[in-house]
């Protein structure tokens, strides 16, 4: 799915890199949203998959965006700036599985753009910008079937803990952290 996608509005949370910006999601890109639910594996948790009734909908979705822009620490949507498309989300986020103060990158990409360094590269713009707000440790979690994801983490520079949860039907849940090096200065929109 393409979306076409407006020019940053003012106030709104923006990174960028060579190839791509990262910023909150709008309503419009819901669809987008739904299709990384649909492309999910089979052995991901039931609650983070369409269910029988096909839910959540693009509406539901949408009304999900609508009440849950982030203003500092968020899954942010990942555009592609010569395609002007949304491709997937990078972030921190609380789930409180983590030590207290220290957030979880999470990030997920359309199957279609996996391959072309996009996950690495939006996961590095964040790690930069938790850095410069000060956070001293990010933490991330990874299917031990996810591969690919485990070597996002590695090229990134998260490292295994040791720490693990089985789940016999859908595979071992790896805990991965990075240490992150204080910085003089900062990116000025770190927010609360």
């Amino acid at each position: 799915m393409v979306s076409e996608v407006p020019p940053p509005q003012d106030g709104e949370l923006l990174f960028e890199t060579s190839r791509l910006l990262l910023r909150p999601w709008r309503v419009a890109e819901a669809g987008v949203m739904r299709e990384l639910w649909t492309e999910r594996d089979p052995r991901v948790p039931p609650h983070r998959r369409i269910d029988a009734e096909g839910h959540p909908t693009v509406t539901e979705l949408g009304d999900s965006i609508r009440t849950n822009q982030p203003s500092s620490v968020g899954l942010l949507a990942i555009e592609r700036k010569v395609d002007r498309d949304v491709i997937g989300y990078c972030g921190l986020v609380d789930s409180g599985r983590g030590s207290e103060g220290e957030p979880e990158l999470a990030f997920e990409l359309l199957r279609r753009t996996w391959g072309h360094g996009y996950a690495t590269e939006a996961a590095w713009v964040i790690i930069d910008w938790a850095r410069a707000c000060g956070y001293q440790h990010l933490w991330a979690t990874v299917w031990d079937w996810n591969v690919a994801s485990r070597r996002v983490l590695s090229k990134v520079g998260f490292t295994e803990t040791g720490r693990t949860e089985v789940d016999a039907a859908r595979g071992t849940t790896l805990f991965t952290r990075k240490k992150l090096a204080p910085v003089q200065g900062g990116l000025g929109h770190c927010g609360g």
